[in-house]
């Protein structure tokens, strides 16, 4: 017979290997082909090519590789998930947990406003990848420039529409393919290495420190170019809930790091032996007959590039709707072994315009390149500081380990953000407008919930006094059973009291139903349910999801037998109040922003479509708030 160990050792080697190639093709993508246009950000004109700048600033990139994706994202904060699920939101909500009240309001502030950032690095992020990797084709032949934003365009389509089929799929077509990719550009990286070996020598951080200090202002602007080699490090983290930590980590030391390293090192011996290859030393480094090859691989690969930030929004827009920071969307689980493989379709029409649109705007990599930057860094700050908080309050880590480690990262990650301040004029200001627009919904979303839950629990009826004054032949009873959705099971909710008033009846068996979000991933089944007992066969259920679960209310009704409590869909009713929201006249200044919310209540998904109730079981009773 065979070993059961080995066998169950082989199968778990296998699923690793299969989850870090996807890995690979989905987290990776975004630094993997920052190569493309990192480099050539760096040297302006072809007269700042100098042995000493180009052995500083490849120093400035193989430590900045180091020191934020390394030792920050894939040591560090890999540690600081919400039970495997990692980005913004995620340690925000434990940020916020650990606060316990204390300073939360900075917390929920900052935290949204990261999480915006990161949408507009969704947006920027696939608009420059691609347009840098067939720009290639002005390199093979300036005849092909033509064609150059059609292609683009065309390769953006495909991606976005290639996402329905769900981010493991996407991710197991593209591995190979990224795998490929490495392995090129960092055989193309080699080969020159092997030329001039000498350009080792920039791994010495003194030439890095050496650069900065010999003209400490030009030091600085550079910062704004060599933060393009670490864009895709907050998308790595957001992505750690799709594949987990350890493919992430693999895939990093095993192909990402020393590829990036060897191209880096590559083009800049190309530049010290040809200063004319700064036109586009990515592609100089490629003989004449492999630039068309290279440039369908790069092309393929930037389009992989794009991915990692697509399916972080998907998992950022995915944890925003269940916490209650956007509107209700459709959600889509596109794997059954995966929980945080999800589909988001509206968010994914909405980049794919925005990124259309910018590439139509921008026209070029080059004038990309001063709107690229601001976006991500300034999410890299965000996390650093809310990571500190939970490692602090949270994890229980001690002072003397976090000020040291994380003044380190915030000096780092400030400096990468002042640098790209400058570029605001620029361009930069195109990523700040997009976050500005995404943070002025969520808070207003925030807000606009809590006044309309403000409204609806003033002057509420409690249950307990509806209990004590019913009569047992008034009102009338009818067979079945009503089931009322409510924010707050001890109140009576609105379309109890409508249906009590205009149809002057109650069910035989009244259940008030709520569904709350935790701030957890996931909840065991055992800790779904609470369910509490009334007089007059009245009783309430409080059904809890994390906020990675999608509700399921038909589901939870079957779990409800444990508490006492069975149903019969076919003799249920679900009660749900159709609500108006209308804005009081005289609002002042934020008039606007209940105008906005009102759009928001109106584009959001139906709440019986996103609880899964069953359509022919449902009556709605209208009802109105002011605001």
């Amino acid at each position: 017979m065979p070993n059961t160990a080995v066998i169950h050792t082989r199968a778990y080697r296998t699923v690793g290997q299969s989850l870090t190639v996807a890995a690979l093709g989905v987290v990776y993508g975004d630094i993997g082909t920052s190569p493309l246009y990192t480099v050539k950000q760096c040297f302006p004109d072809v007269a700042d090519v100098s042995e000493p700048r180009v052995f500083g600033v490849l120093s400035l990139i193989a430590w900045a590789l180091t020191l934020v994706v390394t030792v920050k994202y894939v040591i560090v904060l890999m540690r600081a998930d919400n039970r495997g699920e990692g980005g913004i939101l995620a340690l925000m909500v434990l940020a916020l947990r650990d606060a316990a009240g204390r300073r939360s309001w900075w917390i929920l502030s900052a935290g949204l406003f990261g999480a915006a950032l990161f949408y507009g690095d969704g947006v920027l992020t696939p608009s420059i990848s691609v347009l840098s990797a067939v720009e290639g084709l002005k390199v093979a032949t300036p005849a092909l420039e033509p064609y150059v934003l059609p292609l683009a365009l065309v390769f953006l389509i495909v991606l976005f529409v290639a996402q329905r089929h769900g981010t493991g799929r996407v991710g197991g077509y593209f591995g190979p393919i990224i795998i490929v990719w490495f392995g090129t550009i960092g055989l193309l990286g080699a080969i020159e290495i092997v030329r001039y070996p000498a350009i080792i020598q920039a791994l010495d951080p003194r030439h890095a420190i050496g650069l900065m200090l010999l003209d400490p202002w030009r030091g600085f602007v550079l910062l704004g170019a060599v933060v393009l080699a670490v864009t895709g490090a907050e998308a790595l983290y957001a992505d750690m809930g799709h594949f987990g930590p350890a493919p992430i980590r693999r895939a990093w030391f095993r192909f990402v790091f020393p590829a990036l390293l060897l191209n880096y090192f590559g083009q800049g011996a190309l530049l010290l032996g040809h200063p004319d290859a700064i036109e586009n030393p990515f592609f100089r480094l490629a003989p004449d007959w492999g630039v068309y090859p290279l440039v369908g691989l790069a092309s393929a690969a930037t389009v992989i590039a794009s991915q990692a930030v697509i399916s972080g929004a998907f998992s950022i827009t995915r944890q925003a709707v269940q916490l209650g920071y956007l509107p209700r969307m459709q959600v889509r689980h596109t794997s059954e072994r995966e929980i945080g493989q999800v589909y988001v379709p509206a968010m994914n029409g909405i980049l794919l315009v925005a990124v259309v649109a910018t590439v139509l705007g921008f026209r070029s990599s080059g004038a990309l390149g001063g709107a690229y930057g601001i976006a991500v860094t300034g999410t890299m700050s965000v996390t650093t500081i809310l990571a500190f908080v939970h490692l602090r309050l949270g994890a229980g880590w001690r002072l003397w380990q976090l000020v040291p480690l994380f003044m380190l990262f915030l000096v780092v990650d400030l400096s990468f953000f002042g640098a790209n301040l400058l570029k605001l004029v620029e361009g930069g200001w195109f990523p700040l407008a997009i976050a500005g627009a995404i943070y002025t919904v969520m808070m207003t979303w925030l807000w606009g919930r809590a006044r309309a839950a403000t409204q609806r629990a003033s002057g509420a009826l409690p249950l307990a006094t509806l209990v004590e004054t019913l009569r047992p032949d008034r009102p009338v009873r009818v067979p079945g059973t009503a089931i009322y959705m409510t924010a707050r099971v001890e109140n009576v909710p609105t379309a109890l009291l409508h249906n009590m008033k205009h149809n002057k009846v109650l069910h035989e068996r009244n259940v008030l139903m709520n569904v709350r979000t935790e701030d957890v991933p996931s909840l065991p089944e055992a800790e779904r349910l609470e369910i509490h007992h009334f007089g007059q066969n009245f009783h309430t259920v409080s059904i809890r999801y994390g906020f990675l679960e999608e509700p399921d209310i038909p589901r939870a009704l079957a779990l409800c037998r444990i508490g006492g409590l069975r149903f019969n869909l076919m003799e249920t009713s679900f009660f749900v109040r159709r609500e108006k929201i209308i804005a009081k006249r005289r609002s002042g200044i934020i008039l606007p922003f209940k105008k906005l919310f009102i759009l928001l209540s109106n584009m959001a998904l139906d709440a019986t479509e996103f609880f899964r109730i069953p359509v022919n079981r449902i009556v709605e009773l209208g009802g109105q708030i002011e605001l």
